[in-house]
């Protein structure tokens, strides 16, 4: 059986879910050991163990100019010790150049087969790969394998179903037949879908994987080279996913110089020098927004980018507030909001917000809101799970930048204490109440744990401050609570116009932080947090070039 033979129905079923945008999921979120084995998850922290103090050796890519690492644990306090090997970036483009040819001539049956067999093999490294994004990226353990595993795979093979789906769009050839009136003109015609050229892609800290592999697969699928140059500080889980995208293209038959890892240093770091390269011509791009707009800039590439938004809540009234109020606290938590997708500015009228109970004063859902973050931080069993670490030390600050912004703190900002881990960089949200006239203190973002509870003379004016500030500064979610309809249809309608996807009336167990694939558009491309949205087809169809070809038809 041919390895096409073999994927043929795992691609047709992810193509069918990018058009139907109902439930898929071709990787199982849930690290149960029915699924994935009995000892998967002691395997995988041994194997993640036994890769420290150490050079990671699994990667295809021979004859290093020196071996590179600087990654920290955010839990252990202390460095990994892993060495990567690494390139200068002419090297690098000079074998991404010379594998180049062989792979944009594979077809698109073989290319397509390679890289979900890549994720199927992947899969057997997800429960490494989650040790291995906790201890760069701080995420709790149950985050870090579902997002660093099956649900970056997912939007992996996403990306491949819309890669494979445009590039069979048209025929690759036809008899084309024109009747001229006493003769006919005759032609053979043929169409080949051209990749652009060696596609770059940056890595952030946060989120590795999940945002690095859309970009990668869509680049490998129609037909791109790509360099993977990962953040200095979260190497390992993308070290992973280029490994065994490696061992499938040499498996078979194919330079595994298709794919290359980048790593760099933060003292001698490599981006711009293969951002700025002629012979990039793709970038993937997550992080700030002032790297992201340099890259926007760059002349002659075609860049995709993910960059810094100010997120907002809007409250207008609610079946059940307390539901609310522990929705949101969890939202804010989670992760301790280094998420692209946590809420910030939580917009809430001076007058209050209607329920079925009556009236509840912005004060009382203030204090709603408090009490339920102190509430989950507090739990031994949950909050320093969903917490987490905090990557950056700087992050950190963040919280003492929304203390000098001079409102009124609701909630001081601490560390808790993590059982499993006593030196766990931990910082829990701040609450900080602010007033609508001070538009200026809260038109960026602070990244991290930080909520501005902002008083509103009335929901009118919640939605002019929210879509003025997605329009204007990016954003990449918005939650919005209301039990009248036509103020949900006025809200749909201006964060519509600001580009920025809405999530009404959420409470229970799906938070405003969380995008599927096969479903949701991450990011939407049209505003100032990014200029792509992940996945559709636009995400794939600027990879590549239709080229025809026609000459005349033998009588």
């Amino acid at each position: 059986m041919s390895l096409y033979e073999k994927h043929k129905d795992t691609l047709k079923k992810a193509i069918d879910a990018v058009h139907e945008r109902s439930f898929y999921a071709q990787y199982p979120e849930h690290p149960s050991p029915k699924i994935y084995g009995e000892t998967a998850d002691k395997d995988g922290q041994e194997k993640f163990k036994a890769s420290l103090d150490k050079k990671f050796e699994d990667l295809l890519q021979t004859d290093p100019e020196a071996w590179v690492g600087q990654e920290e644990s955010p839990y252990l306090g202390k460095p990994l010790g892993i060495l990567y090997p690494s390139f200068s970036s002419e090297t690098l483009i000079d074998k991404a150049n010379k594998a180049w040819t062989q792979w944009r001539n594979t077809s698109i049956d073989d290319r397509a087969a390679i890289l979900v067999e890549s994720l199927d093999r992947f899969k057997d490294r997800f429960f490494e790969n989650a040790y291995a994004t906790m201890h760069t990226t701080g995420q709790g353990y149950m985050m870090a394998f579902q997002a660093s595993g099956p649900h970056a795979a997912d939007r992996a093979m996403e990306a491949i179903a819309f890669g494979y789906d445009e590039l069979k769009r048209f025929p690759e050839s036809k008899f084309w037949d024109k009747p001229m009136g006493k003769f006919n003109v005759q032609l053979n015609k043929s169409w080949k879908p051209m990749p652009k050229g060696i596609s770059l892609v940056i890595g952030c800290s946060t989120f590795p994987t999940w945002n690095s592999v859309p970009g990668l697969y869509a680049s490998l699928m129609t037909g791109n080279p790509c360099i993977v140059k990962p953040h200095p500080g979260a190497i390992l889980p993308m070290a992973i996913v280029v490994s065994e995208i490696q061992k499938v293209l040499k498996e078979n038959g194919i330079d595994p110089n298709v794919c290359q890892l980048a790593p760099d240093t933060y003292d001698k770091m490599i981006t711009k020098d293969l951002a700025e390269h002629k012979e990039i011509k793709l970038i993937d791009y997550t992080g700030s927004s002032a790297f992201g707009s340099y890259l926007e800039g760059l002349d002659n590439k075609i860049v995709f980018t993910e960059k810094t938004g100010v997120n907002s809540v809007i409250i207008d009234s609610a079946k059940n507030i307390d539901k609310v109020a522990q929705n949101l606290a969890f939202s804010v938590c989670l992760y301790s909001g280094q998420m692209c997708t946590c809420p910030q500015n939580f917009f809430v009228p001076e007058g209050g917000i209607d329920t079925p109970d009556g009236n509840v004063s912005f004060d009382e859902f203030a204090q709603k809101l408090v009490d339920n973050i102190n509430g989950l931080v507090d739990n031994p069993k949950a909050g320093p799970f969903v917490l987490g670490a905090i990557q950056n030390p700087k992050t950190v600050g963040h919280t003492e930048e929304a203390k000098k912004m001079g409102g009124k703190v609701w909630l001081e900002s601490r560390s808790i204490e993590n059982p499993m881990f006593e030196k766990a960089r931990t910082a829990t949200p701040i609450v900080i109440e602010m007033d609508a006239k001070d538009e200026d203190k809260f038109t960026q973002e602070l990244f991290g744990p930080v909520v501005l509870l902002i008083k509103t003379k009335d929901t009118n004016q919640s939605v002019e401050l929210a879509s003025s500030l997605a329009a204007n500064h990016g954003a990449i979610s918005c939650a919005a609570y209301t039990t009248d309809e036509n103020m949900k249809n006025l809200i749909m309608d201006k964060m519509g116009m600001a580009a920025t996807s809405v999530s009404f009336n959420l409470t229970g167990a799906i938070h405003v932080n969380q995008n599927a694939g096969f479903s949701d558009f991450h990011v939407t491309g049209g505003n100032p947090s990014g200029n792509a949205s992940l996945t559709n087809p636009e995400y794939v169809i600027k990879r590549f070039t239709w080229v025809g070809f026609r000459e005349p038809a033998e009588s």
